[in-house]
C-alpha cells in the first residue's frame, strides 16, 4: 500500500506541477506523513483490524470471500482519498512557491527543497518527526 502511495503521489505531484514555468525543484517525504498522519495511520489501522477480523471469523468461505472484497474496496476508496489529499496540498504549495517539479524524497539522493513541512501543514500534521535528511 505504502508503495502504491508513494508512486501515485510521484506521479500526481509531477503531473500537477508539470504546467509550471519556474525551474524550482523540490521534494515531499511520503513516508514521513504516513507515519504522522493520523488520517492514514487511521485508515491504515482499521483496514489491518477488519482484515484480521474476517480472516479470524467463523463465517463461510464464500461469505469471508464477499467481505474481504468488500473491503478490498474500501481500501481503494481509503488510498484513493488519502492520494488525492496529499496531492492537492503538494499542488497548492507547488503553486505557492512557484515550483516546475515536485518528486517524493523516496526517489532522491540528493538535492531539492523539501516542502514536507509545507504539505503537513495543510494536512494539519502537528506531530511530525524530523525528515531524517
Amino acid at each position: 500500500m505504502k508503495r502504491f502511495i508513494v508512486c501515485v503521489a510521484a506521479l500526481a505531484a509531477l503531473s500537477a506541477c508539470a504546467t509550471q514555468t519556474s525551474t524550482p525543484i523540490a521534494t515531499v517525504d511520503v513516508q514521513r506523513i504516513q507515519a504522522n498522519w493520523p488520517k492514514f495511520i487511521n485508515y491504515s489501522n482499521q483496514l489491518s483490524a477488519d482484515t484480521a477480523a474476517i480472516q479470524h471469523s467463523n463465517a463461510s468461505p464464500k461469505d469471508k470471500q464477499q467481505q474481504l472484497d468488500a473491503l478490498r474496496q474500501r481500501f481503494v476508496n481509503m488510498q484513493n482519498d488519502v492520494t488525492g489529499d496529499v496531492r492537492n496540498a503538494v499542488q497548492q504549495v507547488a503553486t505557492e512557491k512557484h515550483l516546475q517539479l515536485v518528486v517524493t524524497r523516496q526517489f532522491v539522493g540528493y538535492g531539492g527543497t523539501d516542502i514536507t513541512p509545507d504539505v503537513e501543514r495543510i494536512l494539519k500534521i502537528t506531530e511530525a518527526s524530523p525528515s531524517g535528511s
